[in-house]
């Protein structure tokens, strides 16, 4: 927004125009008093309440700066500070109101500035840094004016998210950057006339403690199945999209009408993760949000020339913004194996270098960088109906402010070349491993080495539940269980089963059916006196302290009394370890977001 439509003119940028209250630790809006201050533009609804904030005509604030109730300063009255006047671009001194008697000034003349109010102002500036190209620059944008939430693009997610975050759990949000062309500039890019496909799409997963979190890249040609997808229409309606297996990741948006919320289903379907909410950002966002900041540094461990991505740079650290940063997260030709997995690795680098940028006090403690990120960050949005609006934003931005970068961790989806192929283009899943990634996040364990904050209590129970599974063992053909299913595939039990009996030895084992009720987690329940019992089977079972349940036993077909193992959505298959894993392997790519590293 130019000078203009803040209500001054002379190529005067609006953000000079928020200056340091020192008495707050707060930047406040300062228009000097020399010209007619006109309307601040206001949010979608503008209140119907005249002189109400954001209301056409109405200052910043309800009354002009200088103004207290309707009052004017006279001129030759001094101020009530050595420190702080009433010159253009300073913020007037709050008046006292009628009966409150005066503080004490400190030795300077001067109310002292309290150290947490700057602290405080620095947690509402970084609120959203956490959130890559999008999140972090909602985040400050609460701080500048209403209006941002005219700049949001929202769409149906469909009921295919969790139906928004939450403040007091973990934080799933899928970052999704299209190959759409729209915007100046970008037609040159490959297929001018692209639809727009999932083709940067990242699940930041953020822990229920903010302590850390977890940027996973999706590969846009991951084969997968991309289930159907109930999508709303323009008219409200609701229209089933087929879906398709096999297909290419990338298809999941933009092939055969598919929105973004089929991309969060595919995700789902893919991972066993569903996400809370989701962004969309296009090739504008780059080039935007990188010239809000004055550029981003990179670093090239060799020379790049690459005619497709039109990146052409020296080895060595370079600043990098608009269109020139644009080709640097598009180029793959030249850096490593040349596929788009190497383009994985250096987005990863280009975000983590973002993040940095944003975070350091070059940054944040610049009101024209903030509140350029604000229009860039708001202009560059697509996101979901439950996150449309500033105030969303901020809170989301708040929470993943908490978390300090060196324990935001990028890594990839472990993937394998497609057996299928002659002429590899596409990869698979690498079932050894992959699993593994997935569980690690939706039991919300942290990639890095961080201490988890944790209260007394729950440290008391998980030390009672690793007691559990302390002690002498009875030998299997002595474990009396009952199997049921309680959410896991059908079929479950009577594999479990076979497998126990044929396998493992556990003959005194039978097949129950059904449990009264699905769990999502798998549990054993046994009496005090098969401790033994429950110890063995666990195990064989590979199941955690937490599965066991001290209760009472049933009794069997033989009226003897006997174990209750009841399958939950958690199980895996016979066979199939459900300890929670604590470490990832040491085969899967992983990066944080403090370490400088260089493209190869």
């Amino acid at each position: 927004m130019d000078a203009q439509g803040r209500g001054r003119a002379d190529d005067i940028d609006p953000a000079d125009q928020w200056v340091l209250n020192p008495r707050t630790g707060e930047y406040e809006l300062r228009l000097t008093p020399s010209a007619p201050q006109s309307a601040v533009p206001g949010p979608r609804r503008v209140a119907s309440r005249a002189g109400a904030a954001g209301a056409p005509g109405a200052p910043v604030g309800g009354a002009p700066p200088g103004a207290a109730r309707g009052r004017t300063t006279a001129p030759d009255r001094e101020s009530d500070s050595d420190d702080y006047d009433d010159a253009p671009g300073r913020v007037p001194a709050p008046r006292r109101r009628r009966g409150v008697p005066e503080e004490p000034p400190n030795r300077r003349g001067r109310r002292p500035v309290k150290k947490k109010s700057r602290a405080r102002k620095i947690l509402l500036w970084t609120g959203g840094t956490m959130a890559f190209l999008l999140v972090g620059t909602a985040g400050a944008a609460y701080l500048y004016l209403q209006h941002l939430n005219d700049n949001i693009t929202s769409v149906s997610d469909d009921g295919a998210s969790t139906g928004g975050f939450s403040t007091d759990k973990a934080i799933n949000i899928l970052l999704i950057g299209t190959d759409k062309r729209t915007g100046s500039g970008n037609k040159g890019y490959g297929d001018a006339n692209s639809v727009g496909h999932a083709d940067t799409t990242i699940l930041l997963h953020v822990s229920k403690d903010r302590t850390n979190a977890t940027a996973l890249s999706i590969p846009r040609d991951l084969i997968v199945d991309v289930p159907d997808c109930p999508t709303t229409q323009e008219d409200g309606s609701t229209k089933v999209i087929k879906g398709t297996q096999g297909v290419r990741f990338n298809t999941s948006l933009g092939q055969e009408e598919r929105t973004p919320s089929c991309t969060v289903r595919t995700v789902t379907e893919l991972t066993g993760i569903q996400a809370d909410n989701f962004m969309v950002a296009d090739f504008n966002a780059v080039k935007t949000l990188t010239s809000a900041v004055g550029g981003v540094e990179v670093c090239l461990a060799k020379d790049i020339d690459d005619p497709d991505s039109h990146l052409k740079l020296s080895k060595g650290t370079h600043t990098i913004e608009g269109e020139e940063a644009l080709a640097f997260v598009r180029t793959r030709h030249s850096v490593g194996f040349g596929g788009d997995l190497s383009r994985i690795e250096i987005q990863q680098q280009f975000l983590s270098a973002l993040m940095r940028k944003l975070k350091s006090n070059d940054t944040l403690s610049s009101p024209t960088k903030m509140i350029k990120l604000a229009e860039a960050g708001t202009k560059a949005l697509t996101v979901d109906s439950k996150l449309d609006s500033i105030d969303k934003l901020k809170d989301l931005g708040l929470e993943l402010g908490k978390l300090n970068v060196k324990n935001l961790t990028f890594t990839t989806v472990p993937v394998v070349d497609n057996p299928a192929e002659k002429v590899k283009a596409t990869v698979v899943l690498n079932e050894s491993t992959a699993p593994t990634v997935f569980q690690m996040i939706k039991d919300d364990v942290s990639f890095t080495e961080v201490k988890q904050k944790a209260k007394a209590s729950k440290d008391a129970a998980a030390a009672a539940a690793a007691a559990r599974l302390k002690g002498t063992k009875s030998a299997a053909s002595e474990v009396r269980v009952q199997v049921m299913n309680g959410g896991a595939p059908a079929g479950s039990a009577q594999e479990t089963l076979n497998w126990l009996q044929i396998d493992e030895g556990v003959t005194k084992s039978e097949n129950a059916g059904n449990a009264p009720e699905a769990l999502s987690r798998t549990t054993l329940e046994y009496d005090p006196d098969q401790a033994d019992q429950a110890r063995r089977l666990a195990e064989i079972m590979g199941l955690p302290g937490t599965a066991l349940k001290p209760g009472e036993s049933v009794q069997n077909a033989q009226g003897l009394p006997t174990m209750t193992l009841t399958l939950g959505k958690d199980f895996k298959g016979a066979g199939v370890p459900l300890t929670a894993a604590t470490k990832v392997p040491d085969s899967v790519q992983k990066s944080t977001a403090d370490k400088v590293q260089c493209a190869k």
